[in-house]
């Protein structure tokens, strides 16, 4: 097997141990990461458009947009262990079902952890997000390699 699918192998694995790890965050535990992190997003889009946020309203805002956050993390999260189930097993099918069946497992696993609960919403969540990911790396691969293939046809053209 190649060099860098086995590394893209212990990647994914040592990546759905994070999500694992993530998963057994006691609900308080990880509604906690979510709000400093959603806030921190608050402050520093403030700052960026110079908004001037009291804490009130940092507060206020970075609660209006935890649950769109945490969605998207699960997301990107799943997008990432989806692109590297695909560089280590090379097929599209397979990083997909692979990522689904831990999706389900990860949201199963939530279920015995005090205060959190499986979804089967948040399943689809991230296997949408292991979708998304996975077709952007082979899209962005195809443009590459479309783009090398240009390039050596204009170097032999010119030579």
């Amino acid at each position: 097997m190649e060099k860098r699918r086995v590394i893209a192998g212990v990647l994914a694995l040592l990546w759905m141990c994070m999500i694992f790890a993530f998963s057994a965050q006691e609900s308080e535990e990880s509604s906690e990461v979510s709000e400093t992190f959603s806030q921190h997003i608050v402050s520093a889009a403030g700052k960026f458009f110079h908004l001037n946020l009291n804490d009130e309203d940092l507060h206020r805002i970075a609660e209006a947009i935890e649950t769109p956050v945490r969605k998207a993390a699960h997301m990107t999260e799943y997008a990432v262990l989806s692109v590297l189930i695909y560089i280590w097993l090379g097929k599209y099918k397979h990083a997909m079902v692979f990522a689904t069946l831990y999706a389900a497992s990860d949201e199963l696993h939530q279920r015995f952890v005090p205060g959190r609960a499986g979804r089967l919403g948040d399943v689809l969540i991230d296997s949408a997000g292991a979708a998304i990911g996975v077709l952007i790396f082979i899209g962005v691969k195809k443009c590459i390699i479309s783009l090398r293939n240009r390039h050596k046809y204009k170097v032999r053209e010119s030579s």
